[in-house]
């Protein structure tokens, strides 16, 4: 049904048209779909969309939902892409790389934070979709005024989406008690002070006789790094 005309390989579902030219009009949107399954990764987790799950909410049989597309990994594009569509690009346009692509990478943890199992996707899939072609193009126009070759900037972009990714779900996982904190941090300071691990103890010892730690937050601190190591220019 989806295959192209050489039989090999099949078309993306974005080079599809969502409407056929004849036949009656679908009864449902890609939007329509996406949020339905959406709706069940939010409430019940990412392995109960299933293409069945998904007929269902709409209120129809599951080979039904084969119409619009062709496995559940196209389902799990809609998706994608549906959650890239929520980002808010208002605030782009400031003039300065660093401060817009800070934006972006708020943007995508907001979403990450608003849809957890989108972290599992990200891990296991690149996003093509419309979506995520705007925010490459607003990721590019941040580094259109940068003397860095083509390349050097389609690699940041990517690696700023692993780190996105990196630290929402550290942030997502590290959600233990105080009681639990505390505990941890005293069988650090105790392996410190045995005095076998030296750099460590060298660390722990500056850490908490230093400065007080930073007041920007650890997300700000580690993205901007990373962008002002890969990019070395002056903006």
């Amino acid at each position: 049904m989806f295959a192209r005309e050489d039989g090999d390989v099949p078309d993306s579902i974005w080079l599809r048209p969502e409407r056929a030219a004849r036949g009656p009009a679908p009864e449902h949107s890609r939007e329509e779909i996406a949020a339905t399954a959406i709706g069940i990764a939010d409430e019940r987790g990412l392995p109960a969309v299933t293409m069945r799950a998904v007929a269902g909410a709409l209120g129809s049989g599951p080979a039904s939902l084969y119409r619009y597309v062709a496995s559940r990994d196209e389902l799990l594009e809609l998706m994608v892409n549906e959650v890239h569509g929520e980002l808010d690009y208002t605030r782009l346009g400031s003039g300065d790389w660093l401060a817009d692509l800070l934006v972006l990478a708020h943007e995508s943890r907001a979403g990450y934070l608003r849809h957890p199992w989108m972290i599992e996707l990200a891990s296991t899939r690149v996003a093509v979709g419309p979506s995520a072609m705007d925010f490459l193009e607003h990721a590019l126009a941040a580094m259109s005024t940068l003397d860095v070759d083509a390349i050097t900037k389609l690699e940041t972009v990517g690696l700023l989406g692993g780190m996105v990714v990196m630290l929402t779900r550290a942030e997502l996982g590290d959600q233990q008690s105080p009681e639990v904190q505390q505990a941890r941090a005293a069988y650090v300071g105790a392996v410190a002070a045995e005095g076998r691990h030296p750099h460590l103890a060298a660390v722990v010892f500056a850490a908490a006789s230093g400065p007080a730690a930073p007041t920007e937050p650890l997300f700000d601190r580690v993205v901007t790094r990373m962008l002002t190591g890969l990019l070395r220019a002056e903006g």
